[in-house]
């Protein structure tokens, strides 16, 4: 699927410099920048369900506990 992607000139400019310096292009770059997104917030979704289901499985002894 193809879109357009609109940014700063600032951004593009420090995109543009991370790509020679890495020897890579923007769209590579921009490319791992989102896998890593989705990768980071996945993760984190799953932290977060499973945090929420041992709080309500351990929630009557954390009472007692207080």
């Amino acid at each position: 699927m193809a879109m357009n992607l609109r940014l700063r000139d600032d951004q593009t400019e420090a995109l543009k410099r991370r790509a020679e310096q890495e020897g890579t292009s923007m769209h590579a770059i921009l490319l791992q920048a989102v896998d890593d997104h989705l990768a980071r917030t996945a993760q984190q979704a799953i932290v977060r369900k499973t945090a929420k289901e041992q709080a309500a499985k351990w929630s009557e002894l954390m009472e007692r506990l207080k």
